[in-house]
């Protein structure tokens, strides 16, 4: 049996839920269109909430997929779902992935958000399997001698050309480790390329 409270109930839900359809309908939402795609040509503000070289890797991949996008034509979201099917990447992916990721650089070495070489230095030294006494002496170095001989933007572009993009690329199994692994990558590129680069300083 209904009691009258409930009764007042059920007409309020009623009239909120037709209040809210209403609102929808008359801003569009009962056309059922999808939401448009971004357009990965646009330049968009990326942010990370890492630090040090896997905050600079981060911001680094969201740009050079939106790049590889633009260049391929298609939106960054159709990219994304096509390269983390991984197995065999055509030639074109792998050059506009590797191209996106170098503008990537460019582009952030233009805006000022690149950080000097020195900044990454010590992380990079914190895995790396090196002899003692030449970790120490290289942790010795003064920052203005790492910066006036080690350019970020040519580490990371000498680390990116390295990469093994397509191997990287055909060990995906999902969307959602595209970014992920293609990070993790980098991040270890770049370091192997900080390491190996400030060893000639010594």
């Amino acid at each position: 049996m209904i009691r009258p409270g409930d009764a007042g109930l059920a007409v309020a839900a009623l009239v909120l839920v037709g209040g809210v359809l209403s609102v929808q309908v008359a801003q569009g939402g009962g056309s059922f269109e999808p939401l448009k795609t971004a357009d990965p040509c646009l330049e968009r503000i990326v942010t990370s909430q890492a630090d040090g070289i896997d905050g600079l890797t981060e911001r680094l991949v969201l740009i050079g997929i939106d790049e590889a996008a633009c260049a391929l034509g298609v939106s960054r979201e159709a990219l994304t779902l096509e390269l983390g099917q991984g197995g065999t990447r055509t030639d074109e992916e792998v050059d506009a992935l590797r191209d996106g990721l170098t503008a990537a650089v460019r582009r952030m070495e233009d805006d000022g958000t690149l950080p000097p070489s020195s900044e990454l230095v010590d992380e990079a030294l914190d895995n790396a399997d090196l002899n003692r006494f030449l970790e120490i002496a290289i942790r010795a170095l003064p920052d203005s001698v790492i910066d006036s001989a080690l350019k970020t933007d040519d580490v990371l572009v000498r680390a990116i050309e390295d990469l093994d993009l397509r191997e990287v690329l055909a060990d995906l199994d999902d969307q959602a480790s595209l970014n992920a692994q293609v990070e993790a990558a980098v991040t270890q590129a770049v370091k192997d390329s900080l390491v190996d680069r400030v060893q000639d300083l010594l």
